[in-house]
């Protein structure tokens, strides 16, 4: 009888199952929207007549309707719920991977070419047909991917709040945000090895089973979520103790405010436009987002610009691998306003703040990025490792301040309104490091020192050192203390 008791009153710990799904879709997320800058560089650009510019175009729209897609998909996962919003954008994201595969058959076709090898011999206007067409498809399939991709943080975020009491979610936060990180770690020793084995096959030019294999997974994470994720009070596998434990916010809620046992009134997006809340995360999303994309997107292609080093080359692999591993540091930021907090008994926000103003100040060591390349190709390595790290865990809480702040109803629209901020800075970067770069190239640019495309990458990563302490400053301004949304 007793062990009978003893085994129901211990705490069930479903709520971390249900966080390494979501660890499980970010790395899925992450590896395919990692493919095409794995394999353009070395794979997809001779064959389709590529340059910079080319390459930032795609990055950039795919960059700019994922900002747009953000601003609707926070309002759809609120509005079918986190089971199946979180379907729908795995579903979609899944199928927009596999659809760049069909890019090269597409410009075959409507350029009358009936290879890939016929199109990598192509000059002149043939080449030139080749890229324009090519880049279109491509585009076409990246927004697909973009559009599901979407509502991936949003669903993610609603989850941890339906999951994690406040003082957890930050921890749970990073947990799962680090699929960024071993997306991006994993993406580079297998995907331009898939990419090299498929086309020692034959089996077209190698790059296109690897968006297809990459793909599939996320229709395998899709069955999966089916049938293992309800919400808490519904979920058989979440014990009385445990559900206790996700809730204890409500009852501190309650104490606060005695009279409000309504139900939660749900604020209209226009609703939340009107508090600095929504404003200052948006911002500060905005001015650091834009930091992780450039490194995601154009790291294969800087070690390859400015070392030489192919993307399926043994060194590459090894220097993109360590550097993604020193980002799994990440991991640690959570935890860091849960010392602070049980330290100094700050509220949740002040300790935030706290650990992401420590956050902002790691990326500086960007500065130092291409000078000391200059001795070895391990320092920039090194430095963005530490730098992706850094905005790993200022990403973690700055996610954690909507829960903290926002009513449940309006998490994931407030996630997705930050989400096309963040999308806005990408596109910009994403699009000025294209042009910069094919500028720097053709014209021999010189800039404190260097020249050509490694000045252009000395100034990129320039802004990439300031952008944190910028973003910082930002939330401080519209929000310098703690005050949560109450909605009458």
């Amino acid at each position: 009888m007793n062990t009978s008791k003893n085994t129901k009153d211990k705490m069930t710990n479903y709520r971390w199952t249900i966080c390494a799904m979501l660890f499980f879709a970010t790395t899925v997320n992450y590896l395919d929207r990692q493919v095409l800058s794995l394999t353009w560089k070395d794979f997809i650009a001779p064959e389709f007549h590529w340059t910079d510019a080319d390459y930032g175009d795609i990055t950039a729209i795919f960059s700019i309707v994922y900002a747009i897609s953000n601003l609707f998909a926070g309002r759809f996962i609120d509005w079918m719920g986190t089971r199946k919003g979180y379907i729908w954008a795995i579903g979609v994201w899944s199928l927009g991977a596999c659809l760049h595969a069909l890019c090269g058959w597409a410009t075959e076709h409507v350029v009358g070419i009936h290879d890939a090898a016929e199109m990598i011999s192509a000059t002149g206007a043939v080449a030139s047909t080749i890229a324009i067409t090519s880049v279109y498809f491509f585009i076409a399939a990246r927004v697909i991917l973009s559009i599901g991709e979407a509502g991936n943080f949003p669903a993610a975020i609603k989850v941890t709040a339906e999951y994690f009491p406040k003082k957890d979610r930050a921890f749970s936060t990073s947990i799962f945000n680090a699929g960024a990180t071993v997306g991006a770690l994993v993406a580079p020793v297998t995907i331009p090895s898939l990419a090299r084995y498929f086309q020692g096959l034959g089996i077209g030019n190698g790059w296109e089973m690897a968006f297809i294999v990459i793909g599939a997974l996320g229709f395998i994470w899709m069955g999966m979520w089916l049938f293992m994720y309800k919400k808490p009070h519904d979920n058989p596998k979440v014990n009385a103790v445990e559900l206790a434990y996700i809730e204890q916010d409500k009852q501190a809620e309650q104490d606060l405010q005695p009279t409000s046992s309504k139900e939660e009134k749900k604020l209209s997006f226009l609703q939340c436009l009107k508090y600095r809340q929504a404003w200052a995360f948006a911002l500060g999303k905005f001015t650091t987002d834009g930091v992780w994309w450039f490194f995601l997107f154009w790291t294969p292609a800087y070690i390859s610009d400015v070392y030489g080093f192919s993307s399926d080359s043994s060194t590459a692999q090894i220097l993109i691998f360590v550097l993604y591993a020193i980002t799994m540091l990440s991991i640690y930021g959570g935890k860091l306003p849960t010392i602070i907090i049980n330290k100094t008994g700050l509220n949740p926000y002040a300790a935030r703040m706290r650990a992401m103003f420590i956050f902002a100040l790691f990326p500086l060591l960007a500065l130092f990025a291409q000078p000391l390349g200059s001795y070895s190709y391990w320092f920039p390595i090194i430095i963005i490792g530490i730098a992706g790290a850094a905005h790993q865990s200022w990403s973690a809480n700055i996610y954690s301040v909507v829960g903290d702040m926002f009513p449940k109803s309006a998490v994931a629209t407030i996630i997705g309104f930050g989400g096309m901020a963040g999308g806005v800075g990408a596109f910009i970067i994403n699009k000025s490091s294209g042009m910069l770069f094919t500028y720097a190239d053709e014209t021999q640019m010189t800039f404190m020192g260097f020249q050509g495309k490694p000045a252009g990458y000395f100034i990129i990563f320039c802004i990439c050192a300031v952008s944190y302490l910028i973003g910082w400053f930002i939330i401080k301004a519209l929000v310098p203390k703690y005050k949560p949304i109450v909605v009458d």
